[in-house]
């Protein structure tokens, strides 16, 4: 079986060769022309948004064409497909899948929503590749994938919520209120309906990211170890310090540090930190 995502994963090049992950292209629509996200590097994206500012691009999902060519590719190989894409409460990705799978034989593919982005995303693929390199059933991998999909919290802060505002994913009248009393939202994907969701707020980074891991300290404080992803933008300093906050706290397995992928950053700019958390019971079999 194959194993499809899109760019809002988070994958690094190695686990995609690794594990023959097919990544679908989601795109940076810049004044100049549009650019498939994956072919640029987050320091040559983020240093680009803030000399734009404030005139940010836009994003643009994949035609279902893109997804039936894709499809028909790897089913004329003779494989099964499993698409795991971003949540469909952020983004029309997945119904441009599912409308490519109709194009083909639709039997053969199997379109699922992550309803979450990003680090979760990652780990969802990561877990449904690695379960079908180590030949599980595709029974066995969707049952592991919804656990890991019920069980995963990604949350972030920001330093501003101007570049959410401009993307429609919140309104302008908050971002300005939250920017003239300098509020730093709390923010995570809430599982039932893969949409944002405030957990809270602070005045100040610091303040934020120690109120992140209150949030995550509670959440898992019966299930773990954990394996924490950090996740940042152009914030490299603040994701060490929370990376330090984080494992005062919490019973951690695994740790790393990871970049936020430019299809993402340009909803949020480059002022990003967070984390993505999954129980390690659910990954530890593979490694």
């Amino acid at each position: 079986m194959k194993i499809i995502t899109d760019c809002a994963a988070d994958l690094s090049w190695d686990e995609v060769d690794d594990l023959d992950i097919t990544v679908a292209p989601l795109y940076i629509q810049f004044p100049e022309g549009e650019t498939n996200s994956a072919d640029i590097s987050p320091d040559e994206f983020y240093d680009r948004l803030q000399k734009m500012y404030p005139n940010i691009p836009t994003t643009a999902q994949p035609a279902p064409g893109i997804f039936a060519d894709l499809y028909r590719k790897i089913i004329d190989a003779g494989e099964e497909i499993l698409s795991i894409h971003i949540s469909s409460g952020l983004s029309g990705t997945i119904q441009s899948a599912r409308l490519g799978a109709q194009q083909v034989t639709e039997t053969a593919v199997t379109v699922f929503d992550s309803m979450t982005l990003s680090g979760a995303q990652r780990f969802q693929v990561l877990a449904a590749a690695l379960a079908n390199k180590a030949g599980w059933a595709k029974e066995a991998i969707m049952e592991r994938l919804e656990g890991v999909r019920e069980n995963t919290e990604v949350i972030y802060t920001l330093d501003t919520l101007e570049y959410l505002a401009h993307g429609g994913r919140i309104g302008r009248v908050q971002a300005l209120a939250s920017s003239l009393l300098n509020i730093k939202p709390i923010i995570r994907v809430d599982r039932e309906d893969g949409k944002y969701s405030t957990v809270s707020k602070g005045r100040t980074l610091r303040k934020t990211m120690s109120m992140m891991v209150d949030h995550l300290a509670e959440m898992y404080q019966d299930d773990s170890p954990l394996w924490v992803s950090v996740m940042h933008g152009q914030m490299a300093e603040k994701a060490d310090e929370f990376a330090e906050m984080l494992k005062e706290r919490l019973d951690i397995a695994k740790l790393e540090t990871l970049r936020i992928s430019p299809v993402l950053g340009v909803h949020t700019g480059p002022g990003i930190v967070g984390a993505t958390v999954i129980p390690m019971r659910l990954m530890a079999e593979f490694f």
